[in-house]
């Protein structure tokens, strides 16, 4: 059982009174990781080298944040690249690996991903003529159908999500895996909304790629993909002429953000740190934290979920979030009311529950909903069952007004 109360004390933002069902967009920041920050910031640091002591610090900053990545994702730090947004590696990537396809290969992609899985992948194939093959979901279950069914001879690449930013659907990700290397393509998993709720692990799900944002999990503004370093040593990125041709470095624009690196580090050990078990390793008390915060953040999904079923005798409510595996992250519509207008109705009670589709455009156009989307609620582990009830509250005053 998580201490929440002890968890809670160590975010500032919560003391303004807010009930924050907005983590899926992003959490709050925890202190640690501001002091983190501020005391980077302060210190005497330079460009990475071995000579003065700010060159040590910043390569000392740079090593642990790798390391601590690492054993977050279940990677080799050499294979740990940081960039500015997971959407902007993305891009990076895609513009890379569109250099080894042909007119005539195949993309796989998923309508359940945020575009930031998707139109990176769709602007690339069209560079060089390569064609876009979609992976759909049932809109009733919001399962992913069989990807395997899409795979041939000529597929390059298959992107497809961890876990759904929308409706939290958890694809099964290993048997992909195995079929999109069986049919010799590449696996590119896009875990930014994933990594926050449970244990990932790029050698598990049998991905190429993993890609994470830190600002998901208590951290900075910042986008991280991981990969074997063999796989990344094979791949050319455009760069500046006299920038490093080292692994990861090559695929790092510019002078690296190491304030931000710093913050990334602090939140993984305080992630580490909530409900270690009798872990040894860093990553074992990663494993045994995550997955204490994954039963915790089900417990209260599964009260909203009672607590919507309930209300849904005032007036009608769609809950979209029904797979099986899914998030703590639950999409509704309502029959006779907008969605568009709980949000603020919300917010002016003191709940961040914001509504729309939140990039996830294929995903809200499947479904249904359009541009407009619908109310979502994203839990994270600060959440506590006061925030709950002040919910469940609202959407009844709201429903009833």
């Amino acid at each position: 059982m998580l201490e929440v109360a002890q968890i809670r004390s160590h975010f500032p933002a919560l003391a303004e009174g807010a009930a924050h069902f907005d983590g899926a967009g992003g959490t709050q920041t925890a202190d640690v990781v501001a002091d983190a920050v501020r005391e980077t910031m302060l210190s005497a640091i330079s460009n990475r080298s071995t000579f003065t002591r700010a060159e040590q610090r910043a390569e000392e900053v740079v090593r642990r944040s790798r390391a601590a990545l690492a054993d977050l994702l279940d990677a080799d730090p050499g294979g740990v690249v940081f960039g500015r947004s997971m959407t902007s590696l993305t891009f990076e990537f895609s513009r890379t690996l569109a250099k080894t396809w042909q007119p005539g290969d195949e993309i796989v992609l998923s309508r359940l991903d945020h575009d930031a899985n998707v139109r990176p992948w769709v602007l690339a194939a069209q560079s060089v003529g390569a064609t876009v093959r979609w992976i759909d979901f049932d809109p009733e279950t919001g399962e992913l159908e069989d990807v395997g069914a899409h795979l041939s001879e000529r597929t390059r690449l298959v992107a497809v999500t961890g876990a759904s930013n929308l409706i939290g659907t958890k694809p099964a990700l290993r048997p992909i895996a195995d079929a999109v290397h069986a049919a010799g393509a590449l696996f590119f998993v896009d875990a930014v909304h994933l990594s926050a709720h449970a244990p990932v692990s790029l050698a598990d799900f049998g991905a190429d790629f993993l890609a994470c944002s830190p600002y998901k999990f208590f951290g900075p503004h910042c986008g991280v993909v991981a990969a074997a370093p063999e796989l990344l040593a094979e791949l050319q990125p455009d760069k500046l002429a006299p920038s490093s041709n080292s692994v990861p470095e090559r695929f790092e624009l510019g002078t690296l953000p190491y304030e931000l690196m710093a913050g990334v580090t602090a939140a993984i050990d305080f992630i580490a740190a909530i409900s270690p078990g009798e872990g040894t390793t860093r990553r074992e008390r990663l494993v045994s934290s995550l997955g204490a915060i994954e039963t915790h953040e089900e417990a209260l999904r599964s009260k909203i979920e009672t607590g919507l079923s309930e209300l849904s005798a005032l007036s009608p409510i769609t809950v979209w979030s029904r797979a099986a595996q899914r998030t703590p992250t639950l999409l509704l519509t309502f029959a006779e009311h907008a969605a568009a207008d709980a949000y603020p109705f919300l917010a002016e009670r003191g709940i961040n529950a914001p509504a729309g589709s939140f990039y996830a455009y294929e995903t809200a156009r499947r479904l249904g909903l359009g541009p407009a989307g619908g109310l979502r609620f994203g839990l994270a582990p600060y959440n506590n069952d006061e925030d709950v009830d002040r919910l469940l509250s609202g959407l009844r005053e709201f429903l009833t007004r």
